[in-house]
């Protein structure tokens, strides 16, 4: 599978609905919504109106906190950043943001989020220690430990314009330890390492970064082709 993730901060709102319509033409399974930093709640209500008049694919939340939440939304990523420093960000967000999560009807899917070097802003964000590239071990000890926990979903993020994607073989290694879905992003700019990727064993690669570009759309038919072929 391949997901497309649009943060409202980074276009105006019918922008990111033709980015999402040019997304669902090529064949993207979902379209995720959020950024880094938390999001202002206009702009994110229009961005979202302007995706749903466009898609008939899923609208999940990608949320920084519960400023990402909205009733427009499909599904959220109900997500703890296992790796991170503060206990803000492993269950503080997530205490807060349950409540309305229940209020607004969305359907919440338990993710353990775990930040793979060079982790970029979102590793900053949620003060996070990041997992050295070649510590295969301690990345699939989080993966294990976010199943055991009952999470449905884990995430292997190398951070929002990383210049590398997560490694192939923290991929396979972390994919040979869980049965539960791999999610994997940040850092994949191009049709080779989507297909690395994917071929590695992730279930769902999410590509974000690269949709901001002007020539951004033309490379994301690529990616999702090479993601559903990956496998």
């Amino acid at each position: 599978m391949h997901m497309t993730l649009i943060d409202p901060d980074k276009q105006k709102p019918e922008v990111a609905g033709e980015i999402a319509y040019e997304a669902f033409r090529f064949g993207t399974s979902a379209i995720m919504v959020g950024g880094s930093t938390g999001v202002e709640r206009k702009s994110l209500e229009e961005t979202l109106r302007s995706i749903k008049s466009k898609v008939t694919v899923p609208l999940i939340s990608f949320p920084s906190g519960v400023s990402g939440v909205s009733p427009l939304f499909d599904a959220l990523y109900f997500l703890s950043m296992l790796n991170s420093r503060s206990p803000r960000h492993i269950t503080g967000e997530q205490a807060a943001g349950a409540p309305v999560v229940k209020s607004f009807g969305i359907e919440p899917i338990g993710m353990g989020y775990i930040i793979v070097e060079p982790g970029m802003k979102v590793g900053e964000v949620g003060e996070a220690e990041p997992i050295r590239r070649s510590d295969l071990a301690r990345a699939a000890g989080y993966a294990l430990a976010a199943e055991y926990f009952g999470m449905k979903l884990v995430y292997l993020e190398a951070g929002s314009g990383s210049p590398v994607h997560v490694p192939s073989e923290m991929v396979r290694a972390v994919k040979k330890e869980i049965t539960i879905p791999l999610l994997v992003g940040g850092g994949i700019r191009s049709e080779k390492a989507a297909r690395e990727v994917a071929e590695a064993g992730a279930d769902i690669v999410v590509t974000g970064t690269v949709v901001e570009r002007k020539d951004g759309i033309s490379q994301l038919k690529d990616i999702i082709s090479a993601v559903r072929d990956g496998r």
